[in-house]
């Protein structure tokens, strides 16, 4: 009954017109202030000259208006059945490399060759389609790393955050150890367990800008918990044009898989290779069978508020009741001379 209304203890007030009747004197008409010398007269409009029955009808709708208007006053909700918020319990962060090397075009996606981070994306933007109830967040990083979108259950903002990325907007160099500083920071900040926290960095080369080394970064993400599976993205060879005609160059020269396993393996994760697009969507699965750590169950019952609507009715049968009187009162007040 409690969960009915929010303010149950206004219901005492309901015979409070009673009491008022029961124990209170009537007023005396000499009682009535100087200033209204007809009062008596006005106070008397409403029973004059009218049917018992009528009389007995504008009782019952009174007393009606304020059973209405006591029940708005106590606040009546109605309370929806307990739903399951869908949270699986892990924080999720995604660090792209933005530099310029992501533009070399050694992926193919439906028969043509595209960049890096083209291919990037259109993985990336699946996985991040089935990652629901985790909180997502995205950080690009170049010469410099920034948060793109901060960690969020609303996936396709993020999604649509990811495909707005351009190669070269953070710089063409590549910040590494800014990039897992920067994850531990936000994913501190974002109030969530270390124990629930995955980042997953993905890079074709190796740290050549930031503030700070991998090595510090990767201490500072192990002291919080926060787990790291790397991706080194790039093919081991392809074909180019050149002034000497078409050689076989290794376009993954500068990708340092050493230290991409070293921060894995120092955090608690691991260390994948994708040579292409195939390869690539394999690793963002293996990654989807990682098992969530449970949290407790998040319920919400969803709650609307009800006293409108008593409000609006009591507050109508009492303009119904005033309309009621108005004829008399004018009768009564142009009987005693008083211009209406």
């Amino acid at each position: 009954m409690s969960e009915l209304w929010q303010a149950p203890w206004v219901w005492l007030l309901l015979p409070l017109p009673w009491l008022v009747r029961r124990w209170l004197a009537p007023v005396e008409a000499q009682q009535r202030p100087a200033f209204v010398p007809f009062a008596a007269e006005l106070m008397g409009v409403a029973g004059r000259g009218m049917p018992r029955d009528r009389r007995n009808f504008r009782l019952w709708l009174a007393l009606l208006a304020w059973l209405l208007l006591v029940a708005a006053a106590a606040r009546p909700q109605w309370i929806g059945a307990a739903v399951e918020l869908p949270v699986s319990g892990r924080d999720l962060m995604l660090a792209v490399d933005i530099s310029g090397s992501m533009q070399i075009k050694d992926f193919e996606m439906h028969g043509r060759a595209v960049d890096r981070l083209t291919a990037t994306k259109s993985v990336a933007d699946a996985f991040i389609r089935r990652r629901e109830g985790d909180r997502i967040g995205l950080i690009l990083f170049g010469s410099n790393a920034y948060v793109q979108a901060p960690l969020t259950f609303d996936r396709q903002t993020v999604i649509k955050l990811l495909d707005e990325a351009v190669v070269g907007l953070a710089g063409k160099a590549t910040a590494i150890g800014d990039a897992i500083g920067l994850a531990v920071k936000r994913m501190v900040q974002g109030g969530g367990s270390g124990d629930h926290q995955v980042l997953i960095l993905l890079t074709d080369g190796v740290n050549t800008a930031g503030a700070i080394s991998p090595q510090q970064a990767t201490e500072l993400a192990k002291a919080k918990g926060l787990v790291i599976y790397t991706i080194g993205i790039g093919a081991d060879e392809m074909m180019v044009q050149s002034f000497f005609g078409v050689q076989r160059v290794n376009p993954s020269a500068d990708l340092d898989e050493g230290q991409l396993r070293r921060i894995a393996r120092e955090t608690g994760g691991r260390y994948f290779r994708a040579h292409d697009r195939g390869e690539l969507q394999q690793i963002y699965h293996l990654i989807d069978q990682l098992e969530p750590v449970a949290r407790e169950s998040h319920l919400y019952r969803p709650h609307h508020a009800l006293f409108v609507w008593p409000l609006a009715v009591g507050m109508l049968l009492l303009l119904l009741i005033m309309a009621s009187m108005l004829p008399a009162l004018q009768r009564r007040v142009a009987g005693l001379g008083v211009k209406w």
